[in-house]
């Protein structure tokens, strides 16, 4: 009978779950429900490339990506949703700097400075 060698690990030397961690920064799982009759044409339509509905799928997102890229009111929303993101961006980095010694709001000679409380009198009895 004759020994079979260990297969080397992707990430020889380091520990498991540092491998799993780096491993799981690469590829996400996706899970999703088809009907069967489009989960019937996936799987031949994956057979008849030799592949699996799996490689199928992906080249499907891929293929939805890169079209996407070239959709001009897609890229209008993104272009949208880019600049919403820079603007609060700024007003955090704002709200920080006052946190850090810098001031978040400055006051300006204009703005009248509250009125100091007035001092209380004591009232003496004369009785």
């Amino acid at each position: 009978m004759q020994e079979q060698e260990p297969q080397a690990q992707p990430f020889e030397g380091m520990p498991e779950p540092e491998q799993q961690q780096i491993q799981e920064q690469h590829l996400k799982t996706l899970a999703i429900r088809v009907e069967e009759g489009l989960h019937a044409q996936l799987r031949f339509i994956a057979q008849l490339n030799g592949s699996s509905i799996s490689e199928e799928i992906r080249r499907a997102i891929e293929n939805r990506i890169a079209t996407a890229q070239d959709d001009p009111d897609l890229i209008a929303r993104a272009q949208e949703a880019r600049e919403e993101i820079e603007r609060e961006a700024a007003a955090r980095a704002a709200a920080i700097a006052g946190f850090l010694g810098k001031p978040a709001v400055t006051t300006t000679a204009d703005q009248p400075a509250a009125a100091a409380p007035k001092p209380r009198r004591s009232r003496a009895t004369n009785e």
